[in-house]
């Protein structure tokens, strides 16, 4: 049985990619900051015939987390076949780039960026032990510096000092790590879920996420011929979702 690990994902898109997972009959690490946030919801999907998932507590700001959930992983299964890269905060707002002040900024940047490498390279080992390695970085359409500069589009206004500027500095760490793992059987991508009603936004979104993680996962358990170092967004109206960096 192939095994995931998805941080951030007692809730929201999270949530519901553990889930579709778990249907697909893989073994899934439900990540989040509270186990006994995490242990609950595992109990409520349990009652529900889920059978695969296990909660465990990783808070992806803090290394000793990191590393404990590592080594639990790699003394249940002694490799990991996929990470997902879910967790993120949107911070305050508004974020303008005059006033928002560097500690807001840094602290958005702590678990959307500097989070994702911390986890990424502490369970790098354990993937390489995969024979189909798959690391999924969740991003967000406000990541891509070309659609921001086209008065067309239809989010151009959306801009932020912190948000958007973690996930662009997210799409560029994920394009050198997927070069640097290119002759290995990785495949390593940014997937923007598309604008989804969650808690995130206040359920502004028009998107399900249902959605959103069927397109996580469509893009994430891809064969030995799939994509790698690739942007993919639920926002672009295409068979393939391609969207510009």
């Amino acid at each position: 049985m192939k095994s995931v690990l998805i941080t951030g994902a007692n809730r929201s898109i999270g949530l519901e990619t553990a889930k579709q997972l778990s249907s697909k009959g893989l073994l899934v690490y439900l990540g989040s900051r509270s186990l006994e946030k995490g242990e609950a919801v595992v109990k409520e999907l349990q009652e529900k015939g889920y059978q695969n998932i296990k909660a465990i507590e990783i808070d992806v700001t803090n290394p000793d987390s990191i590393s404990e959930a590592r080594n639990t992983i790699e003394r249940e299964q002694g490799k990991l076949d996929v990470l997902i890269n879910n967790a993120g905060i949107l911070g305050i707002n508004p974020q303008t780039a005059s006033e928002t002040s560097i500690k807001d900024i840094q602290q958005v940047f702590d678990t959307n960026f500097f989070g994702v490498i911390s986890v990424t390279q502490a369970f790098l080992d354990l993937l390489k032990k995969s024979d189909s390695p798959r690391i999924s970085n969740i991003t967000s359409g406000l990541g891509s510096l070309t659609l921001h500069s086209d008065p067309s589009w239809k989010y151009y206004h959306v801009k932020g000092a912190a948000y958007g500027p973690s996930k662009s500095a997210l799409n560029a760490y994920t394009i050198v790590l997927a070069y640097e793992l290119r002759e290995l059987p990785f495949k390593v991508n940014v997937i923007d879920p598309g604008y989804t009603a969650t808690d995130f936004n206040a359920h502004s979104g028009p998107g399900s996420v249902e959605s959103a993680a069927s397109f996580i996962i469509k893009h994430t358990l891809t064969d030995e011929n799939g994509p790698t170092g690739q942007y993919f967004s639920n926002d672009i109206e295409d068979e393939i979702g391609i969207s510009p960096w």
